[in-house]
C-alpha cells in the first residue's frame, strides 16, 4: 500500500513572509520525477494556512495557502511521509514553481530545543504537491520551516509545528564553544566584531581544517549553487517565521573559508548550522552565539 494513503484534516496556523535570495528561473512546470518509497497506508492529519507575500525586483505579490500532512500517529526515529500542497487563495493548485538553490523546495526541520536539525528537499510531483520523508528521533515539539517560491513570485516561508508523543529528553545546556570537530573537518567560527549586537550588521567566518593536521581543506565543492549553506534560529519557546535567518556565503573567500554577513534582529541565544561540500560529503557545523 502506499504511504501517502487517506487523510484526516486539522487546521493550524502557518506563517509566510517574503524570502531573502534571488533565484533562477525554471520558466516551465518542473517536475522531480523521484518515487517515494513505499509502506504501510498512513492515516494523517492536515494543517492550513495563507498569507500575501511583499514584491520584490519586479515579482509579482503572490496569495497562497499551503496545506501539510502528517501522520498523526508519529513514533520517534521512524520514517514518516509529509506531503505539502501548495494552491492560492481559491484553493487552486499552483503547479509552477522556480527552482531557488538549485530546487524547487528547501525544508529544514529542528527540535524545540535545538539539538536536532534536518536539511532536505520535498520531491515535487506535480499539480502543487510537494512529498517527503523525515524522521523526528526523540519525542517533544518540532518546527518545519519550508522555503518555496511559486513561479515569477517572491520566496514563501511557512512554519509548521509537529508534535511527537513520548517522554520528553532532558534539557542539555548551551555549548558556546566556536571550535569544534565534525567528522575529519575541524571548523572555527569567528566574527568581524568582539560582541555581537542586535541590528548590526555582522560578517562571520567558517574556517574549515582537515582534523587530522590541522592543514586548511582544499577539497570545498559548492553546495546548493554556493560555497555553503548557512541557517540560523533564535531560541524560542515558541519558533516563528521571525526567528529564522537564512544566510547566503560571500563569494570569492580563500578556498578553506566560507563567510556569510547578516544580522541578528533581536537580543538573544541562537543557533547556527553551517552547511558544506567536502569532496561530496556535507559538513553540518552547528554553533551557539549570544547576542546582546
Amino acid at each position: 500500500m502506499k504511504r501517502f494513503g487517506s487523510l484526516l484534516a486539522i487546521s493550524i496556523a502557518l506563517f509566510f513572509s517574503q524570502g531573502c535570495s534571488p533565484s533562477a528561473k525554471s520558466g516551465q512546470p518542473a517536475v522531480e520525477n523521484k518515487e517515494p518509497a513505499t509502506g504501510h497506508q498512513m492515516n494523517a492529519m492536515q494543517h492550513e494556512g495563507h498569507a500575501m507575500s511583499e514584491s520584490e525586483h519586479g515579482e509579482d505579490s503572490t496569495t497562497t495557502q499551503a496545506k501539510l500532512t502528517v501522520a498523526n500517529k508519529i513514533t520517534p526515529n521512524t520514517p514518516v511521509p509529509v506531503v505539502i500542497n501548495i494552491q492560492d487563495s481559491n484553493g487552486k493548485a499552483i503547479a509552477n514553481f522556480d527552482r531557488f538553490q538549485e530546487k524547487l523546495m528547501h525544508l529544514i526541520v529542528v527540535s524545540d530545543d535545538l539539538q536536532f536539525f534536518n536539511h532536505i528537499h520535498p520531491i515535487y510531483k506535480g499539480n502543487g504537491r510537494f512529498e517527503v520523508e523525515t524522521k523526528f528521533p526523540q519525542a517533544g515539539g518540532y518546527t518545519l520551516i519550508s522555503d518555496y517560491k511559486p513561479a515569477q513570485a517572491t520566496e514563501q516561508v511557512s512554519v509548521l509545528k509537529v508534535q511527537v508523543p513520548g517522554q520528553k529528553p532532558a534539557p542539555t545546556s548551551v555549548d558556546f564553544n566556536h571550535t569544534k570537530t565534525f567528522g575529519d573537518t575541524k571548523v572555527s567560527l569567528t566574527f568581524d566584531t568582539t560582541n555581537l549586537k542586535a541590528g548590526q550588521e555582522v560578517t562571520m567566518m567558517f574556517n574549515l581544517q582537515d582534523a587530522k593536521n590541522d592543514r586548511p581543506i582544499t577539497d570545498l565543492q559548492p553546495y546548493l549553487g554556493e560555497k555553503g549553506h548557512l541557517v540560523i534560529l533564535k531560541q524560542s519557546s515558541d519558533l516563528t517565521r521571525a526567528d529564522y535567518i537564512h544566510a547566503h556565503a560571500i563569494k570569492d573567500t580563500a578556498a578553506s573559508r566560507v563567510s556569510y554577513m547578516t544580522q541578528f534582529p533581536q537580543p538573544g541565544k541562537y543557533k547556527l548550522w553551517g552547511q558544506f561540500n567536502r569532496n561530496g560529503k556535507i559538513v553540518t557545523a552547528d554553533f551557539w552565539v549570544n547576542v546582546l
